[in-house]
């Protein structure tokens, strides 16, 4: 039955992402906003809104070693599992905005929650990231946005996928529209706190620290609306949409997710080893790696079995650590 209550949560968490998307994003339409700016922001933040729920219902809680296992293998799912199947059903063409301005975003994204939860190695002092460095994270977001816009402004972004292909809203009536928004709202609220609940009551049966549940199965699950996106690009020979969609994820999700939960309340690292936030700069690291000396700014096949193989060894290590 915890099982079952786990998974309704997740059910709830994913469709009440789905519509409070769909129904944002018609709403912006009526008012003329453009949609790459629907994209970069209502899009980009709905595929992150079950990490985000999950991370702050589980700060609201005090259990804050959630909230960044949550986020953590978040991005590690979305770097080395998504970007590797990905690459597998058809490798990825890297363009030039992404290598010049979301790659190292991203990097900077994983380096600077390394170095605010590394206090127990570089101070000596318990591992905290603190309201301040939530604050800072926050600073770092909207920087990215606005650098986001103005590049895509400046630039007309030609090479930018247009959001309507993976986010294509049908007309509705404006009050079915605002239905979806308080539903989808609601199915994130609920079903956050459902699979929240229940996840932890299996991870204690389970025999397995909070921490660990959240980087693994907490993780993948909040990151199927990214999962589903990019292996319809893919499909779609979009790969492009798969790489911008994952790195725009994990950028919120440290600096957005994470520099919120962290004004709400200081978050405690709990279980949250520093080897794990050096894993996941040194995932962050391949991408950019990879992007810049390999094989002519592409993520090939070859490539996307190395990132899956990667994550299983990851999960391993945690299961028997």
């Amino acid at each position: 039955m915890t099982v079952i209550l786990m998974l309704v949560g997740l059910a709830l968490l994913l469709v009440g992402a789905n519509y409070l998307t769909e129904g944002s994003s018609a709403i912006a339409k009526r008012f003329g906003i453009s949609e790459f700016v629907i994209g970069l922001t209502i899009v980009a933040i709905g595929t992150s809104a079950p990490e985000f729920v999950v991370s702050l219902i589980s700060t609201a809680n005090g259990k804050t070693d959630i909230a960044i296992g949550n986020v953590l293998g978040s991005n590690l799912f979305n770097t080395l599992m998504i970007l590797g199947v990905t690459a597998l059903i058809q490798p990825i063409r890297i363009e030039n905005n992404t290598l010049t301005r979301d790659i190292p975003f991203g990097l900077l994204a994983a380096a600077v929650l390394a170095i605010c939860g590394l206090d127990v190695w570089l101070n000596g002092s318990e591992g905290v990231i603190t309201r301040s460095e939530g604050l800072l994270m926050l600073c770092f977001w909207i920087v990215f946005m606005v650098y986001s816009f103005m590049t895509a402004k400046r630039d007309n972004a030609p090479d930018e996928v247009q959001p309507s292909d993976a986010t294509e809203t049908a007309q509705h009536p404006i009050w079915l529209e605002i239905i979806m928004i308080v539903g989808g709202l609601a199915g994130l609220i609920y079903g956050g706190d459902l699979f929240l609940e229940y996840a932890v009551i299996f991870a204690r049966d389970m025999g397995m620290s909070e921490a660990v549940i959240a980087v693994t199965l907490m993780a993948g699950g909040t990151s199927m609306p990214e999962l589903i996106t990019c292996v319809i690009a893919a499909a779609k020979k979009r790969g492009q949409l798969a790489l911008g969609n994952v790195i725009g994820s994990n950028i919120s999700n440290v600096f957005l997710i994470l520099g919120t939960c962290a004004s709400v309340s200081p978050l405690q690292l709990g279980n949250i080893l520093p080897i794990d936030l050096i894993i996941l700069t040194a995932a962050s690291l391949i991408i950019a790696v990879t992007a810049f000396t390999f094989r002519r700014n592409e993520l090939d096949r070859a490539e996307g079995v190395l990132f899956v193989l990667m994550y299983i060894g990851y999960v391993v290590y945690l299961l028997i650590r």
